[in-house]
């Protein structure tokens, strides 16, 4: 299982993959967490949840995008911080569909794979669209840090709010942060247009 991810997609150096013991009832997403839960990938582009973190990640992602509540199975999340999670209200060749949610952009965009193509096709054949590679790649041209699996790379001013989508906006910062400060920005801006700029905020 997994093989095509496993030749394109090894684990950074230096970085322990933490194996538990995860018993969601998906046995594709089981043996994912079993193998490589806590792995980073390609200098921290693609990072694999642990698997005593998948059900507090869900509350987070949720308490942000609450349409999802009780949906969303996390399992990986990328240098932008953005998670991807199986939705268990859209299904897709009868199982669970991969979701992307955006801190940066307050949108979640349906992926159409489940977990095992999303690893063995998307990730290797639209590896641009899923992880923003060339755009991580310039992050790390200009000098910038990869992403531990604590961490991100995140807009300062998010794209919601009006932010640039440029390599001056990004920022290495802690990943439970940014998802916080992002649960807190979305409330307070939800219904206001994408793109609007907005500066009265209270964090």
């Amino acid at each position: 299982m997994f093989k095509t991810f496993r030749s394109v997609f090894a684990p950074d150096e230096g970085l322990v993959v933490v194996s538990g013991d995860s018993r969601s009832g998906n046995v594709e997403l089981d043996s994912l967490l079993t193998l490589y839960g806590g792995a980073s990938f390609k200098q921290g582009l693609y990072r694999i949840l642990r698997a005593d973190t998948v059900a507090r990640w869900g509350q987070c992602v949720c308490a942000a995008f609450p349409k999802f509540k009780g949906r969303l199975t996390c399992f990986g999340v990328d240098w932008l911080g953005r998670v991807f999670a199986l939705d268990s209200g859209r299904l897709v060749e009868g199982e669970p569909g991969v979701v992307m949610l955006e801190p940066g952009t307050g949108e979640a965009l349906e992926i159409p794979c489940g977990i095992v193509s999303f690893h063995e096709v998307e990730l290797i054949d639209y590896r641009e669209e899923a992880l923003a590679e060339s755009f991580h790649a310039q992050w790390r041209s200009t000098g910038g840090s990869p992403p531990l699996i604590t961490q991100c790379v995140g807009y300062k001013r998010p794209l919601f709010l009006g932010g640039s989508d440029t390599i001056d906006n990004l920022e290495l910062t802690s990943l439970d942060v940014y998802w916080e400060l992002a649960r807190q920005l979305l409330e307070q801006t939800r219904g206001v247009p994408i793109g609007t700029v907005v500066d009265n905020i209270t964090i």
